[in-house]
């Protein structure tokens, strides 16, 4: 039995519902992608990772700007307005956006973290990959036109 096979014998689909075919192993459609050969429509590229990666230190970065802004801009409200019951609200609200805006600053270093080590993995997988099908006949001429 086939690999193919056996996938539908598990994972078929029930009742005449929806099939789902093990995408390496399913014959080529001339999309690429198959186990039958084709053009390789999946191409990995760091490039995304990276950029995510960079936007999320990015927006760390902002935000720690916009927390650390919030207390100097706070001050003297004590003095100024004491005696109104509107400045315990006012630091009240002051140290709820002092910690969320801290929460979110830690989990974009934590992310940018992340996404780096997603891209060198990636990288790294893709190299691994290129270099093992390196010395392999990649067949004729005309399969390279397709």
């Amino acid at each position: 039995m086939s690999y193919s096979e056996r996938w539908q014998e598990l994972f078929g689909p029930i009742d005449g519902g929806p099939a789902m075919k093990l995408a390496s192993t399913a014959p080529d459609s001339g999309g690429g992608g198959g186990g039958g050969g084709g053009s390789m429509d999946l191409k990995h590229s760091k490039g995304p990772w990276t950029s995510a990666s960079s936007t999320a230190g990015d927006l760390r970065t902002s935000t720690e700007t916009s927390r650390s802004a919030l207390g100097p801009g706070h001050e003297g409200v004590d003095s100024g307005a004491a005696g109104l019951s509107s400045v315990a609200a006012l630091k009240s609200v002051l140290t709820s956006w002092e910690e969320r805006l801290q929460s979110v600053r830690d989990e974009c270093e934590q992310l940018k973290g992340t996404l780096l080590k997603v891209a060198k993995e990636m990288g790294e997988t893709d190299a691994a990959v290129d270099a093992s099908f390196k010395g392999v006949d990649g067949g004729s001429k005309a399969d390279e036109k397709r």
